[in-house]
């Protein structure tokens, strides 16, 4: 089980208030910690910790297909969830990588992923 994890990042005020707007606001996580230099966020016994970057190791710029983490990846409660919130994310300015899935599009990604089995089939399929 996952306890923490720690993120260095190169504007600690913008990510806080990016990160408290998504976390707390959009996703039921609370404050957990607060110091000068970092803030982290709880849900359950999990959470997700920010850190200020020295500025001497500031001179290399983070890009999300070199070394290291590429993305986090949230739990929604719904594909409704996941399209309001990308819908907020664009009226707010925010960067998304993608657009969520058609309705039609995840229905089939769904059906890839677990499959019921048939009347004449013992078992399911996951592919």
């Amino acid at each position: 089980m996952l306890h923490h994890i720690e993120i260095y990042v190169f504007d600690l005020a913008r990510t806080r208030a990016f990160w408290s707007w998504l976390l707390c606001d959009e996703l039921g996580y609370t404050v957990y910690q607060q110091w000068d230099q970092g803030v982290s966020f709880r849900a359950g016994s999990t959470y997700i910790v920010f850190v200020q970057t020295e500025p001497r190791f500031l001179d290399v710029k983070y890009h999300r297909c070199r070394t290291g983490l590429n993305h986090l990846a949230f739990h929604a409660q719904s594909p409704a969830q996941v399209d309001a919130l990308t819908t907020k994310l664009r009226e707010r300015g925010d960067h998304t990588i993608s657009r969520p899935p058609s309705a039609r599009r995840r229905a089939r990604q769904l059906r890839r992923v677990f499959r019921r089995p048939r009347p004449d089939q013992s078992g399911s399929d996951v592919l």
